[in-house]
């Protein structure tokens, strides 16, 4: 998690991640200005489309001040959205992809904000190359 020293860009460093099924992810805030989530798109959250797979457990790390940190392990194969709930719309959202992931994730970008649904780095990119870091 990360921002500029003014606030005005916040973005997820990588935004795409190749984890093995069983793998534990962590994200650390790493913005000194701001407070940030790791929340899964999942109806549970916030009534937001399902964007992980379906057997998977959504997750929301609530907010992490600076320095804090939260970890999920990741044990259903599939491809997993998540987004920072104070910042979506500035598209501050992220993709991993656990194992083979098969489709992409369910519910498409229509219900989406625009610039999140814009920020998803393709699935085939993160198989490509493991880890994709923000442009």
């Amino acid at each position: 998690m990360r921002g500029n020293a003014d606030g005005s860009q916040v973005w997820f460093d990588p935004v795409g991640i190749l984890v093995r099924p069983g793998q534990a992810v962590r994200w650390v805030n790493r913005d000194p200005g701001n407070s940030h989530t790791a929340t899964a798109y999942h109806p549970a959250n916030l009534d937001h489309p399902l964007r992980i797979p379906a057997a998977a457990a959504p997750w929301n790390s609530d907010y992490l001040l600076p320095d804090e940190d939260f970890s999920v392990a990741l044990t259903v194969e599939g491809t997993y959205d998540y987004f920072c709930v104070p910042h979506e719309h500035a598209g501050m959202v992220g993709r991993i992809v656990v194992g083979h992931p098969g489709a992409a994730p369910p519910g498409g970008t229509a219900a989406l904000p625009e610039e999140a649904a814009r920020a998803f780095p393709a699935v085939e990119e993160i198989l490509r190359r493991g880890i994709v870091r923000r442009a």
